[in-house]
């Protein structure tokens, strides 16, 4: 198993354009470490700079205590799993997941050995004789772990290895590596631009945007606690309600005002800061109640998912316009409402989320 910690890592490419900007974190051994954020945010550029893909401009990587900056990535005992699968057309799959073994002058034996045990974990016993043209894409990915997992790496490196698979598959392939985490008990890092990956199955997660990260922690903190805007936006679905408001705060309470008039009142002894006024609320969509009494807002949408369903509502009389005062509620079940209708809703106060709307930093304790 390895621990890599990463110390103020940055790279910088030609023209000036910094695509990871002072990274910072320690990966213990036998964590589930993912990177998640949109495309372009340094997530990727990251794993490669640790598997030695990409040189580090500044900053300092230690694998296992040692500094691992100059190391050749045959040197680091990593093992990389691509998005693009990365196999060999014109070998089979046995020769494939045999590869690696062979550069590193195993014996014939221990090559046959490794590749039938490694085959039979990802159920590809039948297929050895295949080339990689002849393999559904779900099979493909199957290889492409397998050729990783057969080298016994101190630690595996995943970048975006579903994301080329149709839903289905990507579900099934996602509980697949969970399995392999939990049987190899070691160090896995993984990158996602899904937060639903993200979330299921990291141990902590690393969200980033624009080469900086903005939050690093388990999956249930950051869902719970976001520390910004952006975190609270990107983690979750359906994606926070937010609503731009005014906060006064009272004796023991704090109220906000949204823009369309609504109050909503927080313990003040909740809030990290009472010196701002202009703030943004945020509310899950699960957090919201529809109830007998409660603020009124009209039906602008239904989705029924089966075992719950979503509904579109807006603070709005004009139910023509889209703007700030759209939201979202998730209730359990199937609902009889039908598109124009009055209902009213609650905030649950102990799920609200505030944010600085100049900073965008969360003013909410943990």
């Amino acid at each position: 198993m390895a621990k890599i910690v990463l110390e103020d890592v940055t790279k910088v490419y030609k023209g000036g354009v910094k695509a990871v900007d002072k990274f910072s974190m320690e990966i213990d051994e036998g964590e589930f470490i993912v990177f998640v954020g949109p495309s372009g945010c340094g997530k990727s550029t990251t794993l490669r700079m640790i598997a030695g893909l990409e040189e580090i401009t500044e900053g300092n990587l230690y694998i296992n205590g040692v500094y691992s900056n100059e190391l050749e990535p045959k040197d680091r005992d990593l093992a990389m799993v691509f998005q693009n699968y990365a196999l060999y057309p014109y070998l089979n799959v046995y020769d494939n997941i045999a590869f690696g073994l062979r550069l590193r002058h195993f014996s014939k034996e221990e090559i046959d050995q490794k590749v039938h045990q490694v085959a039979e974990i990802f159920g590809l016993q039948d297929l050895l004789k295949r080339k990689p043209k002849a393999l559904s894409g779900g099979q493909r990915q199957r290889v492409a772990l397998a050729r990783a997992v057969v080298r016994e790496a101190k630690a595996y490196l995943l970048d975006e290895p579903l994301s080329n698979l149709d839903a289905k598959l990507r579900t099934q392939m996602r509980v697949e590596i969970i399995k392999l985490f939990e049987r190899l008990k070691t160090t896995f890092i993984y990158v996602t631009h899904d937060q639903v990956e993200a979330m299921t199955m990291g141990t902590r997660i690393v969200v980033m945007k624009d080469g900086l990260i903005q939050q690093i922690d388990t999956p249930v903190h950051l869902y719970d606690h976001p520390t910004n805007l952006f975190v609270a936006s990107f983690i979750g679905t359906p994606q926070m309600n937010f609503f731009k408001g005014k906060i006064e705060h009272l004796t023991k309470k704090s109220k906000i005002t949204l823009e369309n008039g609504n109050q909503i009142d927080i313990l003040k002894s909740k809030l990290a800061r009472t010196d701002i006024e202009d703030v943004i609320l945020g509310i899950r969509s699960e957090d919201i109640a529809i109830s007998e009494k409660g603020m009124e807002a009209r039906v602008r949408m239904i989705e029924t998912l089966g075992s719950e369903t979503l509904i579109y509502l807006s603070f709005d009389q004009d139910n023509s316009i889209i703007n700030n005062n759209d939201f979202i509620v998730k209730v359990q079940g199937r609902v009889d409402y039908r598109v124009n209708d009055v209902v009213k809703v609650n905030f649950n106060e102990n799920k609200l989320h505030l944010f600085d709307s100049i900073t965008e930093e969360s003013i909410i304790k943990l």
